[in-house]
């Protein structure tokens, strides 16, 4: 009988660790975390890892199983966890795999393109291009080159932008183009469960998690993260607004309130990615009994 990949996606903040260490009690099994920030040991207050107390209730792959200062790539990703799940499957009929990152869980489910590497002297002159005539440029340039990724990228992000610039300059193809690969056959089953709240709940709690981070000590934990600004790691909201405010372009209230909008953003943008899954059945979690209804879908599978 085939094994079950159980994923627990949705937007950040909804409550996954929480539902997926229900579930993986349930049914004494262990989590696999698919939330691309939480794999670095460096950072852990931005990234609302599970507690101490949550990881002592369930075996979890993936937390703080990297460092800041090693790439860390989707395909390297799709490939430890494929090997890791090899192992897993000899001992678990049922593995939860949990997180935001889209990306990172199409990966693991379906497979995915590993993007080719640019020279450094085309990302230098992309960077150089940046700095000169600013993002718009980079946005300009994108629409044109890859109108499918530039209708879902995140246009503020001059990273991701120069990423997909420099696979079509090396490539001569589109960076969306690398990502609708057919599907990779799995010797596993994937079902899809996608965690929601109604907005207006949502955002409330994405702002009192800041808040919380902020008691916990956000600043001071960017602040030992400075030197590592530049690495892709931090490329990640919650710490990029910080290190606006350690450069003095802002003040801190400015910068928290930067890290809400932008995570509520964020979240927005995981939902559009996420609803575009057929796969994915979807749950309220506000609703009476939703857990019992997952647990009822799971048991089923």
């Amino acid at each position: 009988m085939p094994k079950t990949l159980v994923v627990i996606a949705g937007p950040t903040a909804v409550g996954k660790t929480d539902v997926a260490i229900k579930l993986a009690r349930h049914l004494d099994t262990v989590v696999i975390s698919a939330d691309s920030r939480q794999f670095y040991k460096e950072m852990s207050i931005g990234t609302a890892k599970p507690t101490p107390q949550e990881l002592a209730e369930v075996k979890h792959y993936f937390i703080d199983s990297h460092s800041v200062t090693h790439s860390f790539t989707v395909g390297a990703y799709e490939k430890q966890v494929l090997q890791l799940l090899d192992e897993l499957f000899k001992m678990h009929d049922k593995v939860i795999l949990a997180g935001g990152s889209g990306l990172f869980i199409k990966a693991v489910c379906e497979g995915f393109d590993d993007l080719p590497s640019a020279p450094p002297e085309i990302r230098q002159k992309l960077n150089e291009e940046f700095e000169e005539k600013g993002i718009t440029y980079l946005q300009d340039r994108l629409k044109i080159a890859d109108p499918d990724y530039y209708n879902e990228a995140d246009l503020d992000n001059p990273r991701r932008l120069i990423r997909a610039l420099e696979v079509f300059e090396v490539t001569g193809k589109p960076f969306s183009s690398f990502r609708m690969a057919a599907a990779s056959p799995r010797p596993f089953n994937c079902i899809k469960i996608g965690l929601s709240l109604p907005r207006d709940i949502l955002y409330e709690r994405i702002n009192r998690r800041v808040d919380v981070m902020i008691e916990q000590g956000l600043v001071d934990e960017a602040r030992t993260l400075l030197n590592y600004r530049y690495y892709n790691a931090l490329d990640t909201v919650g710490y990029a607004e910080l290190f606006e405010y350690f450069d003095g372009k802002t003040d801190l209230q400015t910068a928290i309130s930067l890290i809400k909008q932008n995570t509520r953003r964020f979240a927005k943008r995981q939902l559009t990615w996420f609803r575009r899954d057929p796969e994915i059945k979807w749950f309220d979690i506000s609703q009476p009994e939703f857990l019992n209804r997952v647990l009822s879908v799971v048991d089923n599978t």
